[in-house]
């Protein structure tokens, strides 16, 4: 509805607008079309935006998949925990951290209440969302 932007900072901005204009529904829904940190993004996907969008993942989830088997099996451990204490999955800005970083991050927020958590997590979403979109707008 807000289409055309005369520039890339005006989509951007728009972006940033919409983004915290969101509720809780709105993150839970965003959050569940990540893959979890260390698993796979492959399987079927209907549109080249979610294959773009897959790739991505993998790409920023790089760090976790080159972690040792006991960082990967530790941030197993810590997903599913963080998924029984707030009900989805972790969501962090994997782009240049390593797997060690996301393990103890993930551990770290395990110790927020979900309404902080909920914040942290629509952050890391932002974050995520601002660099795919800069991806795209890129010559």
């Amino acid at each position: 509805a807000r289409r055309p932007f005369a520039t890339p900072d005006e989509l951007k901005a728009a972006a940033e607008a919409i983004a915290g204009e969101l509720g809780r529904e709105d993150w839970l829904e965003a959050f569940a079309r990540h893959p979890q940190i260390g698993e796979r993004a492959d399987g079927a996907v209907a549109t080249s935006t979610g294959a773009l969008s897959s790739a991505w993942s993998a790409q920023e989830q790089v760090g976790a998949r080159d972690a040792g088997p006991d960082t990967r099996a530790a941030l197993d451990e810590a997903n599913r925990a963080y998924r029984e204490r707030f009900g989805y999955i972790f969501i962090v800005c994997a782009s240049g951290r390593s797997g060690e970083e996301m393990l103890a991050l993930c551990r770290q927020r395990l110790g927020n209440d979900p309404e902080r958590e909920l914040s942290v997590a629509a952050a890391e979403q932002r974050r995520i969302a601002g660099l795919r979109l800069q991806r795209l707008l890129a010559p």
